[in-house]
């Protein structure tokens, strides 16, 4: 069994039929999968996606470039049966959204996040050296921050700085086809134990299907490629992550 942690094909405008994605994820192996908000409209459209669909679960938040629209309807979603908060964070790489504005929504969906006893799921580029500072002064107020850096590209540093916090990363895609040395090597290393497995379909389709809209069955050619790099069976990272997904998310 594998659990996709992070797509988006609840959006409105991802290009494929969500009855066959569905149906090619379950003959993958990926049993259940996490719809992940990016703005108000998004968290909307994905607690009423997972309601519709038996494995799938919604996360609700705001995504760094869109928090100039704000977040104000985050709250109340939160409370809707969802698994997470997120993706929610910084992107200085892209600055849609002013970094104050950020840093405060960011701040904020914490502490909904907190209230609400939930996970976060993370976006964070480029913003790492503003990222710490406010997870640290959260945490040591007395609270606990459980979560996962999606999509993590960065630098060993920051990865042991995750791992000293009890994050977890998740790995997709760009693991694939990455061609930084140091990158490669960093993926190779991360412990199993703090491992999630996601797609962030429609995006960052792995190899062999790179220029193609993603989905979750991809789920499986992702973890086919970490096993082979460990050198263990699939089927004990398969098991690993998934657990890791259950831990965390609570599904």
């Amino acid at each position: 069994m594998l659990i996709d942690t992070h797509c988006h094909i609840h959006e409105r405008d991802y290009p494929l039929p969500v009855d066959e994605v569905l149906e090619r994820a379950k003959k993958s192996g990926v049993t259940k999968m996490l719809v992940v908000g990016t703005s108000e409209k998004s968290s909307v459209d994905a607690v009423d996606f997972a309601s519709l669909y038996k494995g799938v679960f919604a996360t609700v938040g705001v995504h760094p470039h869109d928090t100039k629209d704000g977040w104000g309807q985050i709250a109340g979603l939160a409370k809707k049966g969802v698994v997470a908060v997120g993706e929610i964070g910084l992107d200085y790489f892209y600055t849609h959204s002013p970094r104050d504005v950020q840093l405060c929504a960011m701040e904020e969906q914490i502490y909904i996040a907190l209230d609400n006893d939930l996970p976060i799921v993370f976006h964070v580029r480029e913003a790492f050296d503003d990222f710490w500072p406010v997870f640290d002064r959260i945490s040591s107020g007395g609270h606990t921050i459980r979560g996962v850096l999606h999509s993590f590209t960065d630098n060993q540093e920051n990865l042991d700085k995750a791992f000293e916090r009890g994050l977890y990363v998740g790995i997709n895609g760009i693991s694939t086809f990455t061609r930084k040395p140091e990158q490669m090597e960093m993926y190779k290393n991360i412990p199993i134990d703090r491992m999630l497995l996601e797609t962030d379909a429609p995006f960052l389709a792995p190899v062999p299907h790179r220029g193609s809209t993603n989905e979750p069955a991809r789920i499986a050619e992702i973890a086919q490629y970490h096993a082979e790099l460990r050198g263990i069976p699939v089927d004990d990272l398969a098991r690993e992550t998934t657990q890791n997904a259950k831990k965390l998310f609570r599904i």
